[in-house]
């Protein structure tokens, strides 16, 4: 169900609680049961207020989706920036490497539930795909300035970090969802980090 009313943009302290709480609602909605896994009268019960309240706020469940991968984006953005932010001269890749493979698993195990959710939806959903898009632009250019600001500079620069997130993705999936039984995790671990480290030495 969708609303044909219009939105209103809180501006009273109390309304934009009241949009903050049905957006953290949402998200843990969603986390648990998926996205089509429920519908916006659950997600108004999960948040403490009627359904009309939520369409107030929210033309459907899909507005309140892309909200929700906003705050995820955010959840799972910050702690690398943070990180590579910490990273001075001098340091090498050598200790950079390892130091970004063990982050990117936290984050992913901190952040699994809504994970598999919003993810699953990026084939489907232009507007899922478009901010996980820009989410890689952003991570690209932004690793790669770090880099080059710590000495560690290579022809092909974007290709390189882009091609890097992806082998270290890749390993986060396999770590936290996979588990497969006949995979050494820990020298899984040291041929991801070789393998970067051979990307921009």
């Amino acid at each position: 169900m969708a609303t044909s009313g219009k939105i209103r943009e809180p501006k009273q302290e109390r309304s934009i609680e009241t949009k903050k709480k049905i957006i953290n609602a949402g998200y843990e909605v969603f986390s648990s049961v998926g996205y089509y896994g429920t519908n916006t009268a659950e997600i108004a019960k999960a948040a403490g207020v009627s359904t009309g309240i939520v369409y107030g706020y929210f033309k459907d469940k899909r507005d309140i989706l892309l909200c929700v991968l906003d705050i995820y984006i955010d959840n799972v953005t910050k702690p690398l920036y943070s990180l590579m932010a910490d990273f001075t001269l001098p340091i090498g890749i050598e200790d950079l490497a390892p130091a970004v493979v063990d982050e990117v698993i936290k984050i992913h195990e901190t952040n699994s539930r809504i994970h598999n959710t919003l993810h699953s939806l990026a084939a489907t959903d232009d507007g899922v795909n478009a901010r996980f898009s820009e989410l890689e632009h952003k991570m690209t250019t932004k690793l790669s300035a770090k880099l080059n600001h710590l000495g560690i500079d290579k022809p092909d620069m974007f290709e390189r970090v882009h091609l890097a997130m992806n082998i270290v993705q890749s390993f986060a999936h396999e770590y936290v969802f996979d588990k497969h039984q006949y995979i050494d995790y820990p020298k899984m671990r040291d041929i991801v980090c070789n393998s970067i480290i051979k990307l921009f030495v």
